[in-house]
Order: structure tokens, then C-alpha cells, then sequence
């Protein structure tokens, strides 16, 4: 159980190897939380390769990272529709949809002629993706043994693993050919199919059907709404960093691949392991905050310095951005009224959008500016994001101590699509 600041409620041990440990699950959570990993590979997956599909399909930068624009811009529609469907068909069924249509659209972009059929592909990807993510953690805590601390520990886990994994595999296999990633990751997510119609069963559906409506209508909440624009301003530096440093760096496949894993390594650390530790002794806010901050001066320092120090502040955003999923996700849903999966799909809603326009509009920056202007511009919006969180500090402490006793007895189901 966690608390509303984001950290382990007092009493928890998710890593205790009884029963109800993180490693005392049963197949179906192990079966969904891998599926998990390859979900969130997807992600990362096209980084080391951005510059081999520029050269192989004639493409020009802008072109290429609108691969991250049409995969986010339909995953955040997608938020309006998951809890739609998953309420009304139910959770096994929404992640097996979603896994069907990442293996086919998966398959398909590995097959594209242009550059337009692979953007066009890559959305129908974002759909799938977004049907399975944002389901799978509340599948995982429903069928997990031993409350909700070690199954959502076991999905961040998984979040961070796949991050890290996405441009090691797209790295590993684009060296021989940029298609096979594609390939690749439609493989390994019908393995995941497999895994789940073999050993998931069916979850009790809500009580009550989600409408379309619900996520929007959350947004009214005034702490959630402070949280989803201050994480949209976020999301922007965030996806900066993905999308548009492999093009900076300019690196091999293989070097491009292994500076990303090194980033997806500090990213799952510090938002699985430091994090939690740093929202217990500090709180959340002033973490928040100060990492948002950190993560700025990082990217502006990336932007301008010279090769070696563009790698060294690559890898070290991840620490930070680590730190800020998992401080966003659990502030978001510790302040908001609203069901949870309902607010986290409001909140992603609008996070989501900056992770769509970042790739669309630093390369454009880059091209009417220079090839710096784009990292000041994305350190300029973490600022933003954390100017947000001080001038509502008041209100989200408020609110969050308002709702501190009702979520203290719920289970904390984070759906986080990161």
C-alpha cells in the first residue's frame, strides 16, 4: 500500500520473499509484468536507429521523429478510451486487444516503404500500446498475492526494465538492418499473448463503466489538473532527451544503443529504488521540484557542451527523469477525487500531448535556430513544470492531506503509460 505522497506506506516489505514478496507472484502476474517489459521497450526501441531510418528511407530529421509524434499523439486519445473499453469487456480481454494490435502494427511498420507508412504504422502501435499499458498494472495488483505494494513495485520494475532494454534491442538488432526491431518486438509480444491467454484469467470487471467523458471530467479537480499541466511541461524536456539527442549524438547503432541503456538503467533505479526514498525523507513537492530544476540545467549543459559531455548529460537525465515519473504518477493520483485508473487516464491524457509535440518541434527549433536553441526550450519547460508545482504547492498539500485517510485504505492502482 503506498501513502498519498507517493512513498511505501508504513509496514509494507514488497521485497520479502514470503508470500506476497515481489518474487512470490503468481504466473499471471509474471506473465503480464513481462509482457510489461517488451510494452515498454516499444517506447525506446526506435532511438538508436532514428538516423538508419532517416539514411534508409530518404527521410529527413523532422520526418523521422514524427515515429514518437504519431505513437504519443494517439496514445493520449487512447487514454479517453481504455477504461471505456476495459470496464465494459473487462481486463484480459483490453490486454490481449492491445497485444494483437502492437504484434500486427509492429510487423507492419518493419515493412514500410516510406516514411509515411511507418509514422502511420507506428500510430496504430501507440493504440495498442496504450490499451495494454494502461491496463496491465491494475490486472497485475488484481491478481497479485499479498496486497498491492510488491505488484506495483514488480511493475515499476518492469516500466524501467523496458526502458532500458528498448534501445538496447533496437541497437542490437537495427545494426544488421533498421527493420528488425520492428520484427522483433512483434515477436516477442506475441510471445507475451501467448503468455497471457495462457495463464491469466479473467478479472471481475468495475462495478461501474467508464464513459469517455470520465477522464476529462476529472480534470476539473484542481490538484489533478495542477499536476497533469506541470507533467505536460515535463513530458516536453522528457521527450526531448528521447527523440531528438540520438540525432545529436549522431553514434553508431551500437553506441547510441548502449548510452540509452545506460540512461534506462539510472531511469529504472532512481524511480524504483530512490525515489520512494528521497519522497520519505524530503516529500514529494520539494523532490519534484528539485529534480525538475536539476533536469533543466542537465539538458542546457547537453545542448552546449561538446561530444563527451552530450553523453555524459544524456545518461544523467535519466536519473532524473526516474525520479520525476515516479514523484508525477503517484502525486497525481494521491491528490485526485476521482477513481483512480480515471484520473491516471485524465492526468495522461494531458501529458501525453508534450510527448507528441517535443519530437515534432525540436527538430523544426533546430532547423529555423540552431542545434542548441532546442535543449534551452526543453530546459525552459522543466522550469516551467516546477514553477507550477511551487505557485499550487499550497493546494496540493491541502488536498493531499483531505484524501490522505480515504486512499491510506485503498490500493494504489497507478496506471502509468511511461
Amino acid at each position: 500500500m503506498h501513502s498519498s505522497t507517493g512513498g511505501p506506506a508504513e509496514g509494507d516489505d514488497p521485497f520479502d520473499a514470503g508470500a506476497g514478496g515481489i518474487l512470490r507472484q503468481p504466473r499471471a502476474v509474471w506473465a503480464t509484468a513481462g509482457a510489461s517489459v517488451v510494452a515498454f521497450m516499444g517506447i525506446g526501441l526506435v532511438d538508436p536507429i532514428l538516423p538508419s531510418i532517416a539514411k534508409g528511407l530518404n527521410a529527413t530529421t523532422s520526418q523521422v521523429s514524427l515515429l514518437f509524434t504519431s505513437y504519443f499523439l494517439i496514445t493520449a486519445f487512447a487514454m479517453l478510451v481504455t477504461g471505456f473499453v476495459s470496464s465494459r469487456i473487462g481486463g484480459r480481454k483490453t490486454l490481449l486487444l492491445g497485444l494483437a494490435l502492437v504484434v500486427v502494427f509492429a510487423g507492419l511498420a518493419g515493412t514500410s516503404g516510406s516514411v509515411a507508412q511507418l509514422v502511420g504504422f507506428r500510430a496504430g502501435w501507440g493504440l495498442g500500446n496504450a490499451l495494454f499499458v494502461s491496463t496491465a498494472l491494475a490486472v497485475i495488483v488484481g491478481a497479485a498475492a499479498g496486497g498491492s505494494a510488491a505488484a506495483i513495485l514488480l511493475y515499476e520494475s518492469a516500466l524501467g526494465l523496458g526502458m532500458a532494454c528498448g534501445p538496447l534491442l533496437g541497437a542490437l538488432l537495427g545494426n544488421a538492418s533498421w527493420r528488425y526491431p520492428f520484427f522483433g518486438t512483434a515477436f516477442l509480444m506475441a510471445v507475451g499473448f501467448l503468455c497471457i491467454t495462457a495463464f491469466l484469467k479473467e478479472q471481475p470487471k468495475p462495478a461501474r463503466k467508464t464513459s469517455l467523458l470520465d477522464p476529462v471530467k476529472a480534470l476539473g479537480h484542481g490538484g489533478l489538473a495542477s499536476a497533469a499541466v506541470s507533467a505536460f511541461f515535463y513530458n516536453y524536456t522528457f521527450f526531448t532527451v528521447l527523440s531528438f539527442t540520438p540525432f545529436v549524438l549522431n553514434m553508431t547503432p551500437y553506441k547510441s544503443g548502449a548510452v540509452f541503456f545506460a540512461w534506462g538503467v539510472l531511469l529504472a533505479l532512481f524511480s524504483v529504488v530512490v525515489a520512494p526514498r528521497m519522497q520519505a525523507r524530503f516529500g514529494s513537492l520539494k523532490v519534484l521540484g528539485g529534480s525538475l530544476v536539476l533536469l533543466a540545467a542537465d539538458v542546457v549543459v547537453l545542448g552546449y557542451g561538446d561530444h563527451t559531455t552530450a553523453v555524459v548529460c544524456t545518461i544523467l537525465s535519466g536519473a532524473f527523469i526516474g525520479v520525476n515519473n515516479t514523484v508525477y504518477t503517484e502525486l497525481a493520483l494521491g491528490v485526485s477525487d476521482a477513481p483512480r485508473p480515471v484520473a491516471s487516464a485524465g492526468y495522461n491524457f494531458v501529458r501525453w500531448f508534450a510527448a507528441a509535440a517535443a519530437p515534432f518541434f525540436a527538430p523544426k527549433i533546430a532547423e529555423w535556430t540552431d542545434i542548441h536553441v532546442p535543449f534551452v526550450v526543453a530546459g525552459a519547460t522543466a522550469v516551467a513544470g516546477a514553477v507550477v508545482v511551487a505557485v499550487r504547492r499550497r493546494a496540493l498539500d491541502r488536498e493531499a492531506e483531505e484524501l490522505q485517510p480515504r486512499h491510506a485504505t485503498e490500493d494504489s492502482v497507478t496506471v502509468f503509460a511511461n
